[in-house]
């Protein structure tokens, strides 16, 4: 039989919560209310309505703490204690231990208490069974303080947090709950369990690397001298060719599975012209069960290594084709290569379309004249060639070009990362 609620008490600790939403029921059919617009209407129906749910998630730990003062009466008569994690019984319980726990609707606080014995620390059943962080901080905060980060910069994620949140957590607090929200990644990643695959599935992996700039206190020495020799030209902006000298280069890693999915070269890119008629495009392929890696720290032959080694993991019979996808990069190449050879394994080396047409576009320039409205369709008869496979044609027809334009040889590029 389910024992009953304490009525009285429960309507004591909601109180509060009831006279905000009486109070906004009240705004909101007020004659004066027809006058605001939508938007005023929106704002403060967010703000109003962040605040009740504040009061009422109060109001919850209030009344919880109600009943763990009603259980450790009891427990008092009785005479029991509690046990901790080191074994040792505490049976002086203190009441009023309060905590600030700050989350998603606002900050509350939490009341509960301590179990108590000398020389060991207190034990709060409250916190185990609320399952409280160790910070201030809650765990929803901490995910939305995660999602906000990943699409931006920190002060980007501490502007949504606090336009959605009310102003619960600072910059310095968003950097450590990412910090410690991704010391799980690794064990993360090897606590999948993969579902299996067939031999025609692709086996993707790509690197990429990318320059950060970085405080002057983190610069590796010799980057520390450089920075220190640099003088700058003009006082606001560097001049043309200058290098601030205090970028680290980051490496990133994806290995992922993906499904053949055919296409001809006019589903990646238009014909000259522009697409026509109701054909649609094929769909692209869709990768599938990624696993992401990267590093400031250590040199990109490590993170290539450790791309490698997870693919490894995946198909350790070498029974799928591997594709790797890179910018062409020749040092990156060069690394690529010595770890295919480490695990007696041939790879398929594609050189992003994206970083092909940038190599188009500079040879456009160079052999038409500027703004030149067929430059466009120039570079589109040429992708599309590279993507029907006829690299060596497109080859030649650039350096004939470029032979026929002697005064714009020099600055002519070929896709030669195409090949």
């Amino acid at each position: 039989m389910v024992e009953p609620y304490d009525t009285g008490t429960t309507a004591d600790c909601f109180v509060a919560a009831k006279k905000t939403f009486d109070c906004l029921i009240g705004q909101l059919t007020d004659p004066a209310s027809a006058s605001l617009t939508q938007d005023r209407l929106e704002e403060m129906l967010h703000e109003q309505g962040r605040e009740l749910l504040r009061q009422l998630l109060q109001a919850h730990l209030d009344l919880r703490a109600w009943r763990e003062q009603q259980s450790v009466l009891a427990a008092r008569r009785d005479g029991t204690g509690l046990a901790g994690t080191d074994g040792v019984v505490r049976r002086r319980v203190e009441g009023g231990h309060h905590r600030l726990l700050a989350t998603v609707v606002g900050t509350v606080t939490v009341t509960r208490c301590a179990w108590r014995a000398p020389g060991v620390p207190n034990v709060y059943p409250v916190d185990a069974a609320l399952s409280l962080p160790a910070g201030r901080h809650s765990a929803g905060l901490a995910k939305l303080a995660v999602i906000e980060t990943v699409r931006g910069s920190f002060d980007a994620a501490h502007a949504a947090i606090n336009a959605r949140c009310g102003s619960v957590i600072g910059k310095r607090q968003i950097e450590q709950l990412v910090a410690q929200a991704a010391v799980d990644v690794d064990a993360f990643y090897a606590a999948q369990i993969l579902l299996p695959c067939t031999s025609s599935t692709v086996l993707a992996l790509s690197v990429d690397a990318k320059g950060i700039a970085m405080r002057p206190e983190a610069l590796r020495p010799a980057t520390a001298k450089a920075a220190a020799r640099a003088r700058a030209t003009f006082r606001t902006r560097l001049a043309s060719g200058e290098k601030p000298a205090r970028k680290r280069i980051a490496t990133l890693g994806v290995v992922y599975d993906a499904e053949p999915a055919p296409r001809r070269p006019h589903d990646v890119i238009a014909v000259p012209g522009g697409r026509g008629g109701q054909r649609r495009p094929r769909a692209r392929p869709r990768a599938e069960r990624k696993w992401l890696c990267g590093s400031i720290i250590t040199d990109p032959d490590a993170v290539i290594a450790k791309v490698f080694d997870r693919a490894e993991a995946r198909d350790p019979a070498h029974a799928r084709p591997w594709v790797v996808l890179v910018d062409g990069a020749r040092h990156q190449l060069d690394l690529i290569n010595a770890e295919a050879a480490r695990h007696h394994i041939s790879v398929h080396i594609l050189i992003d379309f994206v970083h092909v047409l940038e190599k188009l576009w500079a040879a456009a320039w160079s052999l038409n004249p500027p703004a030149a409205p067929a430059a466009e369709d120039w570079v589109a008869i040429h992708a599309l060639a590279l993507l029907a496979g006829r690299t060596d044609q497109v080859v030649t027809a650039l350096t004939a070009q470029a032979t026929a334009l002697p005064a714009r040889r020099a600055t002519a590029s070929t896709p030669a990362s195409a090949t």
